[in-house]
C-alpha cells in the first residue's frame, strides 16, 4: 500500500479573468491522514510562489455532496460533473472548479490507503518525535 498519493489535477480558475485550466496537485499522506493538501504552481500566484492548502479530507468528501467549510476552505459542488472550491486569505479568495470525477478518484485511492474511521491507526505521532529528535 502506498504511503502517500498525488494527483495530478487541472483546475480553472474562477476569480480571476484567465478562466483557462491550469495544473494543480492534490496531496495525500497515510502519515497525515485527516488531512489533503492541494499545491498550485508558482505562475498563477501573484508573488510568483508556489502556493498549498491543507484541509480536511472530510472537507472534500463532503464538499462533493452538499456546500461544506466555513473556515478558509470552502467546497460544494457545481453542477453534476465539478465541485467548486474556494480558498479565503487576507488578500482575497481565490475559486477554482475540478471535476468531480477527479476528486472521487482521489478520495477513493485515500480511502483505500486509510480507511475512514481508522486514521487514529496511522498518525505515527511516535515515530514522527522519534525522528524529530532523532531516536529513529
Amino acid at each position: 500500500m502506498h504511503a502517500a498519493i498525488d494527483q495530478a489535477v487541472q483546475v480553472r480558475l474562477l476569480a480571476t479573468s484567465v478562466g483557462e485550466a491550469v495544473p494543480a496537485v492534490l496531496h495525500y499522506r497515510r502519515s497525515d491522514p485527516l488531512a489533503v493538501r492541494m499545491t498550485f504552481p508558482p505562475e498563477i500566484s501573484l508573488d510568483g510562489a508556489a502556493v498549498g492548502w491543507a484541509f480536511a479530507r472530510d472537507l472534500l468528501t463532503e464538499g462533493l455532496r452538499t456546500a461544506a467549510g466555513r473556515g478558509d476552505v470552502r467546497i460544494r459542488p457545481s453542477g453534476p460533473e465539478r465541485v467548486l472550491m474556494e480558498f479565503h486569505a487576507d488578500e482575497g479568495i481565490a475559486m477554482v472548479q475540478l471535476r468531480t470525477a477527479d476528486v472521487r478518484r482521489f478520495l477513493a485511492r485515500s480511502y483505500e490507503a486509510v480507511p475512514a474511521g481508522r486514521e487514529h491507526e496511522y498518525l505515527g505521532v511516535e515515530q514522527e518525535l522519534a525522528e524529530l529528535f532523532g531516536a529513529a
